[in-house]
């Protein structure tokens, strides 16, 4: 579904309170002053604050839907080169979309509405569909090895992505690095991230020592 920039100006200032107060802790009128729109127009655009919740998953879940149907149409990438450039994207979309990850797991640890776990496991649902299918074109090939849990693969990937991005704060601290600027700090992290998980996941997914 399409959005126009008057939604999409909504739905991020009510990712930003939904990150810092939780959903429950956010009211309609909190995101129309944040949104600097008037109360009515929320209702007219998504009907309710449950609706608006469900926009914005339709939305985010969207575009890493995209990103991972191109890396898995691209012939030109070998299986492994198709997981590297998965990683690199999902490292990109996290620190990107700081606010909705802390949405995803501040709402999986307390959230007591089903309609948030249907969302939050529609999402996940079908983004591990699609990567199943990238592992099994590796398998396929040769090139992957068999009975690989791609539950804890996932698992793997965001946890160690999110961890990092929650608490950068202390990894920053921990390794002295409080005198660069943010920007470089982030640059930085990225890079080892991104190298240390495509050295473990090369020694999970393939024969090579």
């Amino acid at each position: 579904m399409e959005y126009n920039d008057k939604q999409i100006q909504i739905m991020e200032a009510a990712e930003k309170l939904f990150a810092e107060q939780g959903f429950a802790g956010t009211s309609v009128r909190d995101i129309a002053e944040a949104a600097n729109v008037n109360l009515a127009m929320i209702s007219y655009y998504f009907g309710s604050k449950e609706k608006l919740l469900e926009a914005m998953f339709l939305h985010r879940g969207a575009d890493f839907k995209l990103q991972l149907e191109s890396i898995l149409q691209n012939k030109n990438l070998s299986p492994m080169q198709k997981v590297e450039r998965l990683i690199e994207d999902y490292i990109e979309k996290i620190f990107k979309k700081q606010c909705f990850h802390k949405i995803m797991t501040r709402e999986q640890m307390v959230s007591g509405s089903s309609f948030i776990t249907d969302q939050i496991h529609q999402l996940k649902q079908k983004n591990s569909a699609l990567i199943k299918e990238l592992i099994n074109e590796g398998q396929k090939a040769g090139h992957f090895k068999k009975n690989i849990d791609i539950s804890f693969l996932m698992m793997t990937l965001t946890g160690t992505i999110g961890q990092l991005v929650t608490t950068q704060h202390y990894y920053r601290k921990a390794n002295n690095l409080e005198s660069i600027p943010d920007d470089e700090f982030e640059k930085l992290i990225k890079k080892k991230l991104s190298a240390y998980l495509k050295n473990l996941f090369k020694a999970v997914l393939t024969y090579e020592v």
